[in-house]
């Protein structure tokens, strides 16, 4: 026997129909395509037992609510003890990790799938390894003291920068080479000494390192510990072939009380520092020509207690600084490199290491020390203001004190800027 359907009913089948192709659609998309638009890296510093290396949160940042999840088989170890920062390469396929306590730089090789694979383990020149800045050309290391003999924690010295050159992959499935550290003329040695002219025996004590973004000038951030009250300083050296540095005519300038981090602006034109001992952040402009810094008008900018760490939107005309003991995050509007604050917004406990995400720049996260989790806020492009993503903040293995992003290439990435 065979039904008769009435147009009605064929009305209804046919939109039942359309609707279940529809699902399918969907559901397939959902298996090849993914809202995820960054991997985002977190270093925490303290490992399971006295000796075991510490961890690598890999988080992925939805683009839609900014939600952050661990991807499958976070964390990953740090392949060394005490991790305190991190760099990303300029093709986004090797994350750089500095172990302190091993004074260790680990290359790992990031997969497609945002997972790590380490490839090379070098040690660095000098002793315990705080922070690091690629660009293309070069990896710049900057360690607590020089090796020298008679510098150790109970007699300490001046810090050092050392540079490592990188060649580029030759293709898409080779990986970026470090070369062996480059060589100071002046000293026959493989680090520059943080020397202050005048007082050579004084203890500079180095806490950040900025490369701009043509790769010509490298920055350092430290104040003299062997003055009667903090003195801080900028260093300033041009990069040239090889990695060779040279230092800037007038450099080291002065940077307030105690500079605990500085960022260039995209165009390589401004620096900033955020000043730990007088809660504000220092502008300078960039001679393009000398490198040379200039205090910007209004300088100093109020900030947070404590200010730990900055960054600079590279889209976008905002500034973020992480204040550790406030626990909030300053905004700022920037206009010809004049700084105005837009208001603070709360983080979890202490936070130490702040990113913007490199997809759309439209995500705000930081590394919260105490609180062991991590905070990512939605940007508003129009006003600079931070909304906290959905369910922020995420947990983190102990003590985060780094982080890194790389853009994802799913369908995520592709949101226009």
């Amino acid at each position: 026997m065979r039904m008769k359907l009435n147009k009605p009913s064929q009305l209804v089948l046919v939109s039942a129909a359309g609707l279940l192709a529809a699902l399918l659609v969907t559901a397939c998309q959902q298996f090849t395509q993914t809202l995820t638009v960054d991997f985002v890296y977190v270093a925490s510093s303290k490992g399971a037992g006295a000796n075991s290396s510490g961890n690598i949160d890999v988080l992925e940042i939805n683009s839609e609510s900014g939600f952050m999840r661990p991807i499958p088989d976070s964390p990953f170890p740090s392949q060394g003890r005490n991790p305190v920062a991190e760099a990303v390469s300029a093709d986004n396929a090797s994350l750089f990790v500095v172990n302190r306590d091993d004074n260790t730089i680990v290359q790992f090789v990031i997969g497609s799938d945002g997972k790590l694979y380490p490839f090379n383990t070098v040690n660095t020149p000098g002793v315990f390894p705080l922070a690091i800045a690629a660009d293309s050309s070069n990896l710049f290391i900057l360690d607590t003291f020089q090796p020298l003999p008679s510098c150790n924690t109970a007699a300490p010295c001046a810090g050092s920068l050392a540079v490592y050159p990188l060649t580029p992959p030759a293709s898409k499935s080779a990986i970026v080479a470090m070369g062996s550290p480059a060589v100071n003329p002046a000293t026959n040695t493989n680090y520059w000494p943080l020397n202050l002219p005048g007082a050579p025996s004084d203890v500079i004590v180095p806490t950040s390192v900025a490369v701009t973004g043509s790769g010509n000038y490298v920055y350092v951030s430290a104040y003299d510990s062997s003055a009667s009250g903090p003195t801080g300083y900028i260093f300033g050296f041009s990069v040239g072939s090889n990695g060779i540095l040279s230092p800037l005519s007038g450099s080291p300038w002065a940077a307030g009380k105690q500079p605990s981090a500085i960022t260039t602006d995209p165009s390589g034109s401004y620096l900033y520092a955020a000043d730990y001992g007088s809660a504000d952040v220092l502008g300078y402009s960039i001679s393009s020509s000398s490198g040379a810094l200039l205090p910007l008008s209004g300088s100093p900018f109020p900030a947070g207690d404590q200010p730990s760490a900055i960054v600079a939107d590279p889209n976008f005309p905002y500034l973020f600084v992480a204040n550790s003991l406030d626990s909030t995050v300053s905004a700022y509007s920037i206009s010809s490199g004049v700084l105005t604050r837009l208001g603070s917004f709360a983080t979890g406990l202490d936070p130490v290491a702040i990113g913007v995400d490199p997809s759309t720049n439209r995500f705000v996260y930081t590394a919260n020390f105490l609180g062991n989790n991590v905070n990512n806020f939605v940007l508003s492009t129009t006003d600079g203001s931070l909304l906290n993503a959905q369910y922020s903040p995420y947990n983190a293995h102990p003590n985060p004190t780094a982080v890194a992003a790389i853009p994802h290439n799913g369908t995520g990435g592709g949101i226009k800027k």
